[in-house]
């Protein structure tokens, strides 16, 4: 109820600010950690800047579209380039859009994972040598006699990585056999319940996420650094016919400007180079969304109240002034 009449007053008390910088449009992506960033955006745009800042609908491809051929929206919070890599490349390039930080400081984050407290028990877990010496703390759902791998679901690009890595790394010589989860929330689903009973659990996973914010896993050591031209050249491509073991390299998530809106001042454009959040801490965000059945701008409110010593340090103390105010 707090958070609600919070975001009552919040609009009654925005308008005698909002001249300073104009009016802004901000992305408002259609996943959770992107849907916070741009509510968390527009707070303290309009109650530390003096923005008149407005959420648009937006996705990956139709926002960064948009960006480059109609200089709208002026900040999209947090795009995942190396989906729409070579359309960003060329707006730099022409100088419609700008990169002015990183909104995932580590980057998206994807790997192999296996719950805490099986390391906990068995160290040599760590490892992908240690994971295949033990199939059986990991039962297949409907091969008691192998060990199970749960795989992305079917259709997504994760599928044909992650199945690669599975062929690279010999896990079926190791005993273990896919399983097909069936959809993301049967991958998430899995997890729960195995972690919920103390049950082994092997699989493919990716952060942010809340299912990492609620649940205590270990990334496994594949034991090679990224080598993003050999992710390219097979790692991540159907079909490849000869796959090599290979880390994930970190996804570059970006907040990405309008060059017109660059031009309005640096200001602005320091407090979004700064804004950024570790994998950790969005984990923690999206869990506590999920528990909570809480919407964007209910996590929004709940950020800026509990975690001041993150956000304080991206904008100015008299901006923080402002936005404590405000709150």
């Amino acid at each position: 109820m707090k958070l609600k009449l919070a975001s009552l007053l919040m609009v009654a008390g925005f308008g005698a600010q909002a001249s300073e910088c104009g009016t802004v449009t901000i992305a408002d992506m259609n996943w959770n950690s992107a849907s916070l960033i741009a509510n968390i955006d527009r707070f303290i745009l309009e109650a530390g800047y003096g923005c008149d800042a407005e959420l648009v609908p937006g996705d990956t491809m139709a926002t960064a579209t948009s960006m480059i051929e109609k200089g709208q929206p002026d900040i999209a919070p947090e795009l995942w380039t190396n989906a729409v890599q070579e359309a960003v490349k060329k707006g730099v390039d022409e100088g419609r859009i700008d990169y002015v930080g990183h909104s995932l400081v580590d980057g998206g984050e994807e790997g192999f994972w296996l719950p805490a407290y099986l390391v906990d028990k068995y160290p040599e877990l760590k490892t992908i040598e240690g994971v295949k010496q033990h199939p059986e703390l990991f039962e297949h759902p409907e091969d008691p006699e192998a060990g199970g791998f749960y795989n992305c679901p079917a259709g997504w690009g994760c599928q044909i990585s992650a199945g690669n890595l599975f062929n690279a790394l010999k896990l079926d010589e190791a005993g273990f056999k896919l399983v097909d989860p069936g959809s993301a929330a049967g991958l998430s689903g899995s997890l729960a319940k195995a972690y919920e009973r103390g049950e082994g659990w092997f699989g493919y996973y990716w952060a942010p996420t809340a299912i990492l914010g609620k649940y205590n896993m270990v990334k496994v050591d594949f034991g090679v650094k990224a080598d993003k031209e050999e992710y390219l050249r097979c790692t991540s491509v159907d079909g490849c016919p000869d796959p090599k073991v290979n880390a994930y390299p970190p996804s570059p998530v970006y907040t990405v400007v309008t060059k017109e809106f660059a031009n309005k001042g640096s200001d602005m454009l320091g407090y979004l180079n700064k804004r950024g959040f570790t994998n950790a801490d969005m984990n923690q965000l999206l869990a506590w969304m999920e528990d909570e059945q809480a919407n964007s701008e209910d996590a929004m409110f709940y950020f800026l109240e509990t975690y001041p010593e993150v956000w304080k340090a991206w904008v100015p103390a008299s901006v923080a002034e402002k936005v404590e105010a405000e709150l």
